[in-house]
């Protein structure tokens, strides 16, 4: 799921202006914005998106939100309402095809499940979106096609596209996007700040981090992977302090825009001061650190490797609204350890 990166300097920067911005703005008094019952801003209607399919126009505040693809579910709980349809979760959902995150989300708000859009093809059912009457789709990030887009708006319904290209929005974008969509902007950048002072907080409790090289990888029984700076996984390492070791883009042989495959001979030349890397199950985590091409890796052979495991912890690496705060202690655990190590 690929996202361009930001540097933990930047964020640390970014979480100083927004407190000044904050600060300042608390000195003068200004009219309150109108609202709605739901506290959407009528204000911020009409509001216009454009994205790889053209332009979207939201007239008023939506009421009955679905969703579509990644991030735009956690991102509309966390901004307290509960959408009217979600994609199911095929891979960290468990028997019910719902994350723990999203589920904690649901009880919190005291809310029964949305309905569940069948996600196990990747591929949109029209027919189960407008049988749950939404009035806005939000997928921001997601694999969302030309035709499911015409689809849907030929029905009424205006739909968020992905920005640019299919699982390509940045995270922090998603939230954004949705904040907008839903007159609830200013609420939006506050969830983001939040987030952004917890990985800063991270950062600053861990200096070691800093500066240390680190590869995030993916035994896949026959297909080694590496993801690039471009992944929105390798972002929450760099926001942390971690620099994508050189090896990492040296290997990559550009057969995708967020990963890489390495061949077995060439596991060598993954030269990282940290290995970052997951499994589904201890046992695959256990066989891959202990095979003879895995202790290729001179981080494996060293013992300085950070492991999330588990289909759960593995589906929360990629960055949301909620996940964030779910998985970052465990990341942050995972990664003091093998840095440890590293270090000596």
């Amino acid at each position: 799921m690929p996202i361009p990166t930001s540097r933990f300097r930047a964020l640390a920067a970014l979480t100083v202006a927004g407190g000044l911005v904050l600060s300042g703005c608390a000195a003068t008094a200004e009219p309150a914005p109108d609202t709605s019952s739901d506290g959407a801003s009528t204000d911020a209607f009409p509001v216009t998106f454009e994205h790889m399919y053209g332009e979207t126009v939201i007239e008023e505040a939506p009421e009955r939100i679905a969703t579509w693809g990644w991030g735009a579910t956690d991102a509309v709980l966390a901004l307290g309402i509960v959408p009217v349809a979600i994609p199911s979760s095929e891979y960290g959902g468990g028997d019910n095809r719902i994350t723990p995150w999203v589920e904690e989300a649901l009880d919190e708000l005291g809310a029964e499940e949305p309905v569940l859009l069948d996600n196990s093809a990747f591929t949109l059912s029209v027919e189960e979106l407008l049988a749950t009457d939404p009035d806005v789709l939000v997928a921001s990030y997601s694999g969302l096609t030309q035709e499911e887009y015409d689809a849907v708006t030929a029905a009424g319904i205006p739909v968020i596209a992905p920005e640019e290209a299919l699982w390509a929005t940045p995270w922090r974008d998603v939230v954004t996007d949705t904040g907008r969509a839903l007159g609830l902007e200013a609420e939006a950048e506050d969830l983001l700040t939040d987030l952004d002072e917890q990985i800063a907080a991270a950062a600053a409790e861990h200096p070691e981090f800093e500066g240390t090289t680190i590869a995030y990888a993916d035994d896949d029984v026959d297909t080694f992977y590496l993801y690039l700076p471009a992944d929105p996984r390798v972002e929450i390492l760099e926001d942390l302090g971690f620099v994508s070791a050189p090896a990492v883009t040296e290997l990559d042989s550009g057969e995708s825009t967020f990963y890489t495959t390495v061949s077995s001979e060439n596991l060598d030349q993954v030269v990282a001061d940290v290995l970052f890397t997951q499994a589904e199950a201890q046992e695959d985590l256990d066989s891959f650190l202990s095979s003879d091409r895995g202790r290729l890796i001179p981080a494996v052979a060293a013992g300085a490797v950070a492991p999330i495991v588990g289909e759960e912890n593995v589906a929360a690496v990629s960055p949301t609204a909620l996940t964030l705060s779910w998985i970052l202690p465990e990341i942050v655990e995972q990664l003091a350890t093998a840095t440890a190590v590293a270090q000596g």
